[in-house]
């Protein structure tokens, strides 16, 4: 499992379900659209708070982020 790019998965994810562009997502959260990029496309590692930043600005648990899809998660 490749932790960066399951977190990227997942966020990319949420945020599209969500409707929300990487611009009004990063500024719902306090961060900027390049960080939110960077994460999506694998290019960033990130820390605790924002893992925690990110999930409160998409309204779920923080642990959903970190979870690996599998065939049965339709």
């Amino acid at each position: 499992m490749d932790i960066v790019k399951v977190f990227g998965n997942n966020l990319k994810k949420y945020r599209t379900t969500m409707g929300i562009s990487q611009e009004a997502f990063a500024n719902k959260c306090g961060m900027h659209r390049t960080y939110i990029s960077a994460i999506e496309c694998y290019r960033r590692s990130i820390s605790l708070e924002n893992i925690q930043r990110i999930a409160d600005a998409l309204d779920i648990d923080s642990y959903k982020l970190l979870m690996e899809d599998t065939p049965n998660d339709n």
